[in-house]
């Protein structure tokens, strides 16, 4: 597996960068965000997606997850939410400023007869760095923390043989996985405007500086997993 580094200078940049609002004008262009999601694509129907598989990851900010995921053949529908705490309907502001014990978290819809479990677990690994301790690209904190939730034992072995495959063949050096492998118990979706951030934030300056690069690099080492009209 490539491992990419990121040069010293783009770090200063995201670090200025974060997924979390931080400031009045931040929280106002989420809520303009939020007043257009009658311009959403329309989702498959909660009948509809009961014909799939579901798996949960979380693996930084869900806006960078959520799409990198959709890009992926047999991948029917991908969720924004929050999973892994014990707290009951959480708010994006609750779980983003770490007043919870939830992470970001993405609901992914599958189809078992054209991508596993097995893959979409080297997805989850292939797309971020599970050795960065609460904390992804520019976003710190549990709330960003790396998940691999399993619904059953046969989830779970696949998940820990893979990250032993990860440390036998040396792929992170003498860097320690972090990832929290985790029974799942609740995903609760998040709201509404968070769901397709990235395909309708184009110009927002998180999704151009972190969640687009990215999403090139995972799309530049998993050609052969990309759906044909992956944007």
């Amino acid at each position: 597996m490539k491992i990419v580094r990121t040069p010293f200078l783009i770090l200063l940049l995201m670090a200025s960068i974060s997924c979390q609002p931080k400031n009045k004008s931040d929280k106002q262009e989420v809520a303009q965000t939020e007043e257009s999601d009658t311009h959403i694509a329309t989702k498959l129907s909660a009948e509809q997606l009961q014909e799939y598989e579901t798996a949960y990851f979380a693996s930084g900010c869900f806006w960078c997850v959520e799409a990198i995921f959709e890009s992926v053949k047999g991948v029917k529908e991908v969720y924004s939410g929050y999973s892994g705490g014990t707290e009951k309907n959480p708010t994006y502001e609750e779980v983003s400023y770490g007043r919870t014990h939830h992470a970001e978290a993405v609901e992914v819809f599958y189809d078992p007869d054209v991508i596993s479990f097995t893959q979409l677990v080297q997805v989850f690994f292939g797309s971020h760095d599970p050795t960065t301790l609460n904390r992804q690209g520019p976003d710190r904190g549990a709330q960003y923390r790396s998940i691999a939730f399993y619904k059953n034992d046969k989830e779970k072995k696949i998940i820990l043989d893979y990250m032993d495959k990860l440390r036998v063949e040396n792929v992170y050096g003498d860097r320690a996985i972090v990832t929290e492998v985790t029974p799942f118990e609740k995903f609760y979706k998040a709201e509404a405007y968070h769901q397709d951030y990235e395909k309708r934030n184009p110009n927002n300056s998180y999704i151009r500086n972190v969640s687009i690069p990215r999403l090139n690099r995972f799309k530049e080492n998993f050609k052969s997993y990309l759906k044909e009209d992956a944007h």
